[in-house]
């Protein structure tokens, strides 16, 4: 089984930019973590409002899948190869590049999705934007009338346990762990790479920038992701 732990350096050229790089977000304008912190997504309603905002502009709904995610996908489709996507990621490229939605663990939950602090109610994230778009600056659960938030793990959030025991079961299980486009300091996620390697698979991390798992790691890839990684993935099937 190849495993395939991705971050935000994977999105990059789907015009969805990072958080943690020396250009992401967090390092341009340190107020937007507030954003996707739940304290304060809970507490000021303008938090809420500017996080609105943020989605109806942002370009994650409008992205479209870029060469990485549709390497991924056609290495699940190579004949003897099966392979588990772990991300990190929110944006469900991988699911519209061609990988199944069973072999996909959304770590940190997707934006395609909201979710209703009190009922727990699930609606597609258009639903709410087009509330927004109509002037509703911060929608309520129409069902309770209660917050609400993407389906997304916020800071201050703890991950789905059942979800994150499962990318542990895999991590374990795997041959080949790729970490790619990830920082590998956000945890639980990152420590799947250090699980993977002790239990005997071969790690190899793509990135941009050192990580803390690069000392354990076979291999180390610095070049851009929409290069690096459709030639790795091609090493694996045994092509040019």
């Amino acid at each position: 089984m190849v495993a395939i732990l991705s971050g935000a350096g994977v999105s990059t050229d789907s015009g969805i930019g990072d958080y943690r790089g020396p250009r992401g977000l967090w390092r341009r304008d340190p107020e937007a973590e507030k954003l996707v912190t739940y304290a304060y997504y809970m507490a000021d309603p303008e938090i809420r409002r500017r996080s609105w905002r943020m989605r109806l502009d942002g370009p994650v709904l409008r992205a479209r899948p870029n060469a990485a995610h549709t390497a991924v996908a056609e290495l699940d489709r190579a004949p003897g190869f099966a392979v588990r996507v772990l991300t990190q990621n929110v944006d469900g490229l991988h699911q519209m590049a061609g990988m199944p939605d069973r072999k996909v663990l959304e770590l940190h939950g997707t934006a395609r999705a909201v979710v209703c602090t009190g009922c727990g109610a699930r609606s597609p994230m258009e639903e709410a934007l087009e509330r927004v778009a109509a002037g509703e600056d911060d929608p309520a659960c129409r069902v309770c009338g209660s917050v609400l938030k993407s389906a997304t793990v916020m800071f201050g959030e703890r991950l789905d346990p059942e979800v994150l025991g499962r990318a542990v079961e895999i991590a374990r299980a795997c041959e080949v762990f790729v970490a790619v486009g990830s920082s590998l300091r956000v945890q639980p996620a990152a420590s799947l790479a250090g699980v993977a390697a002790g239990h005997g698979a071969r790690l190899v991390v793509v990135n941009a920038e050192p990580t803390p798992y690069d000392a354990l790691a076979d291999e180390v890839v610095r070049e851009p992701i929409g290069t690096a990684l459709p030639a790795l993935l091609r090493r694996l099937r045994g092509g040019s």
